[in-house]
């Protein structure tokens, strides 16, 4: 039997790669946040509450991300094999369960306000929904870049892009109180964010979950790697095959093996290896595998050591 592996330089998380996206929308959010809480005040608007809420709820989601990612480019230890990879994905779920409860609270407030109407300054809630709008447009450019490679990145883009739109339903309600004197436009633009938060959140949530449930990456079609493995010559089987992921970016797999006697035997551990290894890599995204070769029968060996 033997097992085979790459051999990478360690452990390095996807948004270990991407700190510096995190850290410049943090500090935009902050800032931001500071200046819609007092244009709220000022105006009265509780859509601008509202907005500054979300984003101060952001940019404490987007502090933790980065402490997460902090700990998960710490060294493995002989207790923390993975060292302390997973911590992102907890950051990402903990964010995930803020991000509901201001969605909640927004829809709560949204709905008081219709039952007992409050007055807005509409022009002076315009003024600061602007600076909003163009500070999370500056924020989502810086990062569109990660979101792809990590959950964390992922998250603080979704949420910033809430914010974003959420900065628009400001203008618009504003705009309307301006021009009308409709006052409930106010709550009406905060229940709109209040909608935008709630199902991004919930779509993060699942992708969250299915990696601390050690799901198959949405990416990575089981069958296919499956059928890739048992086409190489003198493969005669296949089983305990799994694939998930550590924390975003970092997709692993172990399987055993079932090789032809007459083809370990001709071929040897190191070269059937080095197949499996080629086979996976040109066609699949995985950044750590482990096999465990075994000559035909060892399978029913197992099976009787187990019971």
């Amino acid at each position: 039997m033997g097992a085979g592996h790459n051999h990478g330089g360690g452990l390095a998380t996807a948004g270990a790669r991407h700190q510096w996206r995190l850290r410049a929308a943090l500090w935009i959010t902050l800032t931001v946040t500071a200046v819609e809480v007092t244009g709220g005040v000022i105006a009265g608007s509780l859509a601008l509450l509202a907005d500054a809420g979300h984003m101060a709820t952001d940019a404490l989601g987007i502090a933790m991300a980065l402490l997460a990612i902090h700990f998960a480019n710490r060294p493995p230890s002989p207790r923390r094999t993975y060292g302390y990879a997973r911590a992102e994905i907890l950051a990402a779920l903990a964010n995930c369960l803020l991000l509901l409860g201001v969605g909640g609270y927004i829809l709560y407030e949204a709905v008081a306000r219709f039952i007992t109407p409050t007055t807005s300054h509409g022009g002076l809630t315009i003024l600061f929904g602007a600076i909003g709008l163009a500070a999370n447009a500056v924020s989502l450019a810086i990062l569109r870049g990660g979101q792809r490679d990590s959950l964390n990145v992922h998250g603080a883009f979704l949420e910033v892009l809430a914010d974003a739109l959420g900065s628009v339903a400001v203008l618009v309600s504003a705009g309307i109180i301006v021009a009308t004197g409709w006052q409930t436009a106010d709550p009406i633009a905060s229940l709109l964010i209040g909608l935008m938060i709630v199902p991004r959140t919930l779509r993060l949530l699942k992708e969250t979950l299915n990696v601390l449930l050690e799901a198959a990456p949405r990416d990575v079609d089981m069958g296919q790697v499956r059928a890739h493995i048992l086409a190489l010559p003198g493969v005669e089987g296949l089983h305990d095959l799994h694939v998930w992921t550590i924390t975003s970016g970092m997709p692993v797999l172990s399987a055993h093996v079932v090789v032809s006697r007459r083809v370990l035997d001709a071929v040897g551990h190191e070269r059937m290896l080095h197949d499996l290894q080629g086979c996976l890599g040109e066609h699949f995204d995985v950044s750590h595998c482990t096999f465990q070769l075994e000559p035909g029968g060892h399978a029913e060996h197992e099976a009787k050591l187990c019971h």
